[in-house]
């Protein structure tokens, strides 16, 4: 199958659920094309599994706690909050395919209207 991979700040904040619950709602036309999805942020397994069941989300979320998943990909950076320089996850989408390759790399993502992008490129 191929992987929708997306990495996100946080749980339960308003753009993070507005994602997953656009991959949520979105998920017959993922399975359509042969796909699944992952989330993952630097959030843990308490925290997953609080925000899912709140939002009776419908695929996996990964625990990314030491961040060693997020450097990999090139996703943890430095970035502006508020005028104040943080670390954390950029909003970043990967689709891999059945081979195991990346196809295809969102990065800096804007939430709305990104499921739909990502189902053009499945």
């Amino acid at each position: 199958k191929k992987v929708v991979l997306y990495f996100y700040p946080k749980d339960d904040t308003p753009g993070c659920t507005k994602e997953a619950c656009s991959f949520r709602d979105n998920m017959d036309k993922i399975i359509e094309k042969g796909a699944i999805v992952i989330g993952i942020s630097n959030d843990d397994l308490k925290s997953h599994e609080k925000f899912s069941k709140k939002y009776n989300l419908n695929f996996s979320l990964l625990s990314d706690v030491d961040r060693r998943v997020s450097i990999k990909y090139g996703v943890y950076k430095k970035k502006n909050l508020y005028g104040k320089i943080v670390w954390g996850i950029e909003r970043s989408t990967f689709i891999i395919d059945e081979q195991g390759k990346i196809k295809k790399i969102f990065r800096k993502v804007n939430v709305e209207g990104h499921v739909d992008e990502v189902l053009k490129h499945l």
